[in-house]
């Protein structure tokens, strides 16, 4: 269902593959506990580029590649080109040529869309400066676990309106849960998702 697809900011994705998504997170979840491990990426490799680097991003990815049989390998700028002038653009048309599938954790989202545009692989945004698409995902699924359902809730956010406020409000909005959102000026959600959340709950 989801080969091929690159996941940049969460609106790749409908409600019901959302669900799905979780669905399967769920029970991966439940067997990693008691045990089981699945092949499900058999003789995968995903190449991890942090310009941004971060403790639970590397560990997580890493593992998940690990318990379902593939191989990651971790990227930071100066492993790459990228740090001696290769353009990005550049950066995902090689790696296509050796890897199945792209994470990437960057300052800027212009460079993880640069980077899916040349890539012909898929590629995931592990966080950029407007989205953080695999955060949401995670939230919504300790939400469900709580709460046992989406339809009806009410999610309140107090602080910055920023890449995880953003993703949550365009998560939120697909799977039924209204977001009420409390920002300082200056520090509001991107004008373009709050639109968008509010025609997708009207729906």
């Amino acid at each position: 269902m989801f080969k091929n697809m690159d996941l940049l900011t969460l609106n790749e994705l409908t409600g019901e593959e959302i669900v799905d998504l979780l669905n399967l997170a769920d029970l991966l979840k439940k067997e990693r506990k008691i045990g089981v491990r699945r092949n499900l990426l058999l003789d995968k490799s995903l190449a991890m580029i942090f310009q941004k680097s971060s403790t639970r991003t590397r560990v997580s990815f890493e593992v998940a590649m690990t318990d379902l049989g593939g191989h990651a390998l971790n990227l930071s700028s100066n492993d790459l080109q990228l740090s001696r002038g290769e353009t990005i653009g550049d950066t995902g048309r090689t790696l296509s040529e050796y890897v199945d599938i792209i994470m990437a954790r960057v300052y800027n989202h212009d460079d993880v869309v640069t980077l899916a545009n040349a890539a012909t692989v898929p590629v995931i945004n592990a966080l950029s400066d407007l989205y953080h698409p695999c955060q949401t995902l995670a939230d919504l699924q300790t939400i469900r676990e709580f709460k046992k359902k989406f339809n009806k809730l009410k999610l309140a956010w107090i602080g910055d309106g920023d890449n995880v406020c953003n993703t949550l409000l365009i998560g939120c909005s697909k799977v039924g849960i209204s977001m009420r959102i409390a920002s300082p000026n200056g520090y509001r959600p991107l004008r373009s998702v709050l639109e968008q959340s509010q025609e997708l709950l009207r729906k």
